[in-house]
């Protein structure tokens, strides 16, 4: 594409972010520049050197935003390189994302650090596939009882100085909540920087969740997995979550997650508030085996991703499969169901107003895919990557 060049996509079913408009033609360069009807592109807007791309029928969408996964394609966040992020980028952009968070895991801090600073570098340069817009640091700050695939060994208090130095690359922090039991760190988190404080690896009981949540806690980290299940008597943390109004994960592989919770969480007014990620590790895309995950050995079969001891090591779900599974379990729309993958998250990030929906004066980031969610285009920033 010739920069500056106007480019448009007619002959598909536009996802907006409250309906899908037919006989309409999206019209680009770097960022979205209006969508009108057909009739009215070919009286007023084509022009001789225009690239018409025709999407035969089917949706036009905005890009998914992945705000929580550690790897795919056999590479991982805590590689520590820039050349594997950009591998990384490329292969989470053929499952249709735009722009995504690489997540870390609880190691030695000199590792996490290498991790962080190669995602800085790698947030500077142009997009060879998904835009990297920042990381999303799961670990340390967590709890050894809900440690989940993090290894209790490198898991530590929530700690200042080690955050104050990435503050320009953290875009997500989860923590247990529990472990700042005044909730000092969340506030002064809250109150001095940026960052989104996510609960997660938690034991927390109802009160100190709400509590945190109170202080600064805004999202929810794989919402159900890793905290305590919900008692009548003993409500946890998944009920101050949901009775709180914030944004929470799901993990939409149907495995982390039994689908028949997914009309229930989009019933409390989850449509809102739910943020589809994948959590996937370094063999999503890949073939079934033994991979790695945090130093330790991980079993992938067709559908997960295990410890030896059985325990889940992240998924191996890719998006546009996640937008699928809601779609198939629940009676959203395409334009309902894609706002959970595109919408909220960038609402989440403070991002909305140049991410997450196909709303002129926003970024390019445009998907074309067909009626199963198979990716067939992707646009970011207005440049094809896939």
């Amino acid at each position: 594409m010739v920069k500056g060049r106007a480019r448009c996509i007619k002959g598909g079913r536009i996802v907006l972010e409250n309906q899908i408009l037919l006989e309409s033609v999206l019209i680009f360069e770097d960022t979205i520049l209006s969508v009108v009807d057909e009739k009215e592109f070919f009286r007023h807007h084509a022009a001789p050197d225009m690239e018409i791309i025709d999407a035969k029928g089917k949706y036009v969408s905005p890009g998914f935003i992945d705000i929580h996964t550690h790897g795919a394609g056999g590479r991982d966040a805590m590689d520590g390189r820039v050349s594997e992020l950009q591998e990384l980028a490329c292969s989470v952009a053929r499952s249709g994302v735009t722009g995504f968070l690489p997540t870390t895991i609880s190691m030695g801090w000199g590792n996490i650090s290498r991790a962080l600073d190669s995602i800085r570098t790698a947030m500077t340069q142009p997009p060879l596939g998904a835009r990297i817009l920042g990381a999303h640091l799961e670990g340390p700050f967590i709890n050894p009882r809900y440690a989940g695939a993090h290894r209790k060994e490198y898991v530590q208090k929530p700690d200042l100085d080690r955050v104050v130095r990435y503050q320009d690359v953290l875009r997500i922090i989860t923590m247990a909540p529990e472990l700042d039991p005044e909730s000092i760190w969340i506030k002064h988190m809250k109150d001095q920087t940026q960052i989104v404080l996510s609960m997660g690896h938690t034991e927390a009981d109802y009160d100190t969740a709400a509590a945190a949540i109170k202080a600064g806690i805004s999202s929810a980290t794989h919402l159900f997995n890793a905290m305590p299940t919900i008692h009548h008597r003993r409500p946890g943390p998944v009920v101050a979550i949901l009775n709180s109004g914030i944004f929470f994960e799901l993990i939409a592989d149907t495995r982390h997650v039994h689908p028949a919770m997914f009309p229930l969480l989009l019933g409390m007014s989850g449509r809102q508030r739910m943020i589809l990620v994948t959590d996937a590790m370094r063999a999503a895309g890949m073939q079934p085996g033994a991979w790695e995950l945090g130093g330790q050995k991980v079993i992938v079969d067709e559908q997960t991703a295990r410890l030896k001891d059985g325990t889940l090591a992240g998924s191996i779900l890719q998006m546009n499969q996640a937008v699928r599974n809601m779609l198939d379990h629940t009676d959203l729309s395409m334009w309902e169901a894609v706002n959970l993958a595109s919408l909220n998250p960038a609402r989440l990030l403070g991002l909305d107003q140049t991410k997450g929906s196909l709303r002129p004066g926003k970024n390019a980031d445009i998907l074309i895919f067909d009626e199963q969610l198979n990716i067939q285009e992707v646009y970011v920033e207005g440049q094809q990557v896939y």
